[in-house]
């Protein structure tokens, strides 16, 4: 094994770097000679040839490296850092790597992947009895696949969202990772429940095969001119199709910029109907929308793991009093429900939040975890100004949130451009190479929290269905049989605050977890609610069932199985 010495990089150097290499793919660092021999050894250990390693496959091939448990263990936690309960091919790469260097004597951690190690050259383990197995093989081998690959997990999978009967029908054995469980569970379990009290059409759209599949998502928002483009072209450090950068309110749609095997834009009508990407939803905007989305395509180690979404810059001013010809705060909400993180982004000169950025922040409500703030250009003032735009910018912000927790709020110049150390000196420039380098850490960590967050957000989605529900029967209970159905709808919808507070004391549910009153309200008008479903407490008692028992099972069986 070879650990080569370089000079020590600093500050600004780190961020521009970027260091991504954790998220490339550990088979790119790998001979092809020891590829090949991966490959044998991998058809071995998946028993199955899913082109999936669960524990119980692991847990028999791995101990014929004759490590201890505890090494075992820090190897299943750091190559299925995702933590989805299995390993494919490129990670089973990176575990057959980390098994090389215990047994040259090195501590495994998080940080040996990140040190100088020459992986070309790096001897496969010692596996002893392997031989005999690999010997003994006589069956055809197939190519496997990455993990978290949406090509191997439809396969088992898919075909649960085109029937409800063959749903009913999935054998456990079917179900190889988390993401496969949640789609049971949701096929099964849950969807029935948001189809007969129409979920759907208040909350969020039916969730199909790619929603789970997904890419993790970083949405940027901000007034115009606050570097939200620039920031996606410094981390991907080139641009993408169709970036325009400018003083003026240059970016007029909302672009998805994602992983594809070629430079190309592609429009929004087009985006939403694919079955493949999970923007299906969005046809609910319409196509004054949809003319004004487009998805950006290119090839990116980044983009493999990471989906950005670059949006408009909020107006402000007499801007703003025209009115756009979309629900651009619905969109920025539909959008904040499928992000793993959200990015508001700040200019030291325009720190004021304008009426429509004010309803932009409110529709993020319900996701308050995944909110940064983000000061850009903070190089452009000295340190005495920028000490007053900082205490500026959290007392405005303060007002909008509502909150009494101070929000993280990262400051910097994110471009490509050199820190200004004229204007920041000495202490703003270590200040700001310091906040670059834990803004990187937070968005280096979205791809290991991916499955943690589809589980929150599964969770979320299962308790909002059931208060969903409870409204909805308990506005059927209130219709009179006969006379007066017309005059009692109306006073309902007037006094649904009244309802809320109703079905909250009935049945002992937070209040935080009701929906807006007003859009409810809103939503509500266009229906009969004669026609709504009456309660079915066996669909609730399911749900209950699912959240108490049938998650909590489902993340002990996809544990590190050296637990």
């Amino acid at each position: 094994m070879v650990f080569n010495r370089r000079k020590p990089e600093i500050g600004r150097s780190i961020f521009q770097l970027a260091c991504w290499e954790n998220f490339s793919a550990s088979i790119s660092r790998c001979s092809a000679e020891h590829q090949k021999i991966y490959k044998d050894w991998f058809s071995v250990a998946d028993s199955d040839g899913d082109g999936r390693l669960t524990g119980g496959d692991a847990t028999n091939f791995f101990v014929m490296s004759n490590l201890s448990r505890p090494d075992l263990k820090q190897v299943w936690a750091i190559a299925d850092s995702r933590r989805q309960g299995f390993l494919g091919f490129k990670e089973f790469i990176t575990a057959m790597q980390l098994i090389s260097m215990a047994q040259a004597g090195h501590t495994l951690s998080g940080d040996l992947l990140n040190s100088d190690v020459d992986y070309e050259n790096l001897k496969p383990p010692v596996m002893d009895g392997l031989d005999v197995l690999l010997a003994k093989k006589k069956r055809p081998k197939s190519d496997p696949e990455t993990n978290g690959n949406p090509e191997v997990q439809t396969s088992s999978s898919s075909s649960w969202f085109t029937s409800s009967k063959s749903a009913k029908k999935v054998p456990l054995t079917a179900v190889t990772s988390i993401i496969d469980g949640l789609k049971k569970l949701y096929i099964q379990k849950l969807k029935p429940l948001e189809v007969t009290y129409q979920f759907n059409d208040f909350v969020s759209p039916l969730l199909t095969n790619s929603d789970f599949d997904a890419k993790p998502m970083v949405m940027l928002l901000g007034q115009y001119s606050t570097g939200k483009t620039t920031f996606i072209k410094h981390l991907l450090r080139s641009s993408y199709p169709g970036a325009h950068i400018g003083p003026e309110p240059t970016t007029d749609r909302f672009v998805v910029v994602m992983n594809g095997p070629d430079e190309r834009s592609i429009p929004g009508n087009t985006v939403a109907v694919q079955a493949d990407m999970p923007y299906s939803g969005l046809t609910n905007f319409g196509t004054a929308f949809l003319s004004k989305f487009e998805c950006s395509q290119m090839p990116h180690p980044l983009l493999e793991h990471i989906t950005f979404v670059d949006t408009p810059g909020v107006l402000s001013g007499e801007k703003q009093r025209t009115q756009r010809s979309y629900d651009f705060t619905g969109v920025t909400s539909w959008f904040a429900s499928k992000c793993d993180l959200i990015l508001l982004l700040f200019d030291p000169h325009k720190l004021d939040i304008s009426d429509e950025f004010k309803r932009v922040i409110s529709s993020l409500r319900g996701n308050d975890d995944k909110i940064r703030v983000v000061l850009n250009k903070a190089d452009q003032v000295d340190t005495q100004q920028l000490m007053r735009v900082y205490g500026a910018l959290m007392w405005s912000l303060g007002k909008v949130l509502n909150t009494p927790e101070v929000m993280r709020v990262y400051i910097g110049s994110f471009n490509d451009k050199p820190i200004n150390r004229v204007t920041a000196g000495p202490i703003g420039t270590e200040l700001f190479e310091k906040e670059q380098d834990d803004l990187l850490a937070d968005l280096k960590d979205i791809p290991k929290k991916a499955c943690d967050r589809r589980i929150n957000e599964f969770v979320k989605r299962a308790r909002a269905a059931k208060i969903h529900a409870f409204i909805i029967s308990h506005l059927k209970k209130e219709m009179p049989a006969m006379m007066g159905k017309a005059k009692t709808q109306q006073k309902l919808i007037d006094n649904l605050e009244d309802v809320f507070a109703k079905v909250q004391r009935e049945h002992h549910l937070p209040a935080g977890d009701f929906p807006y009153v007003e859009s409810f309200r809103e939503r509500l008008s266009g229906y009969n609610l004669d026609k709504f479903e009456k309660l079915k407490p066996k669909m609730i008692q399911t749900v209950d069932d699912m959240l108490g028992y049938d998650i909590p099972d489902l993340l002990k069986n996809f544990r590190n199985p050296y637990d």
